[in-house]
């Protein structure tokens, strides 16, 4: 048993701060600056540093936010989240109060060399972190708007490390494609918890299921005709990057088709499908970067 125990206070503040979702968003930044700088994995010692201080930055915000959610969502995931760490007391709400300001203080601390060389960096951050901070203060409540807050933060990871390698512009289409498909798994979530949202004024309940499975199939649409802008713009079709960049990207499209197929049933498990979706992506944006 004591054996355990130092485990235990490990892992349930990871799980408090979506140890995943930190992954995503640091690797996100990373595969913005590789495709910005394009040149593959071959980058300099500097540019290496800078990429994964804005990495660390991104996915020490990520956790803040992730913790402040809970923090505020404490009374609905009694009913939508019972295996969550601070319905079950796993950890304190104290606890989780001072773990959200220490994220918040160390993404703004680490990003710091990173701003004074790339200045778009600390707008990037501060736009980031209003729009977090008022999501979870104000915006939440107001579904849909919600919705696209976070969405909009999706998009942010890669444009903050194109800013990081200097050039935030050639990640645009890559930031609207992570928006539309994060938008559309919003909605499908809220779809989910519809039940047991309180105090919110969602989509599925202000307008209905259907209404918001038709959103949310509108958003994956979005984000699979965007996918062919990089072919069009500066991504060679016929090149093996390109030929790589059109396989992955056109299975990470069927998979979000399959992620809106069966809505509004089935809503879990399209919401698992669409993360899949999002991993697939992931990996078509790191070929780019090899162009």
């Amino acid at each position: 048993m004591a054996a355990s125990a130092p485990s235990h206070r490990v892992l349930a503040p990871l799980r408090l701060m979506r140890g995943g979702n930190l992954a995503v968003s640091f690797l996100g930044t990373i595969v913005g600056a590789l495709v910005a700088h394009a040149d593959g994995l071959r980058a300099s010692a500097t540019l290496w540093e800078y990429a994964v201080l804005a990495g660390l930055s991104t996915a020490f915000v990520t956790g803040g936010g992730n913790v402040l959610n809970d923090l505020l969502d404490l009374d609905g995931d009694r009913t939508n989240h019972p295996d969550r760490p601070l319905v079950t007391g796993a950890v304190s709400v104290p606890a989780a109060r001072r773990l959200a300001i220490l994220l918040f203080v160390l993404g703004v601390a680490v990003a710091v060399p990173v701003v004074f060389a790339e200045p778009l960096v600390g707008v990037i951050l501060a736009i980031a972190v209003g729009a977090l901070l008022g999501y979870e203060l104000r915006l939440k409540s107001r579904g849909f708007v919600g919705n696209a807050v976070v969405a909009l933060l999706t998009g942010l990871v890669f444009l903050y490390g194109g800013a990081a390698a200097g050039d935030a512009l050639v990640l645009l289409p890559f930031a609207a494609m992570a928006f539309f498909a994060t938008l559309s798994r919003e909605v499908i979530k809220d779809m989910e918890d519809v039940a047991g949202d309180v105090g919110r004024s969602t989509l599925p309940k202000t307008h209905g299921v259907a209404a918001a499975g038709a959103t949310a199939r509108a958003a994956v649409g979005a984000a699979i005709a965007l996918s062919a802008v990089p072919v069009l713009w500066f991504v060679a079709p016929r090149s093996v990057v390109g030929i790589i960049y059109l396989l992955l990207v056109a299975a990470a499209d069927a998979t979000f088709v399959v992620s809106v197929r069966f809505l509004p049933e089935r809503l879990h498990y399209e919401q698992s499908v669409s993360k899949a979706a999002m991993t697939v992506a992931l990996l078509a944006f790191l070929a780019v970067a090899f162009r």
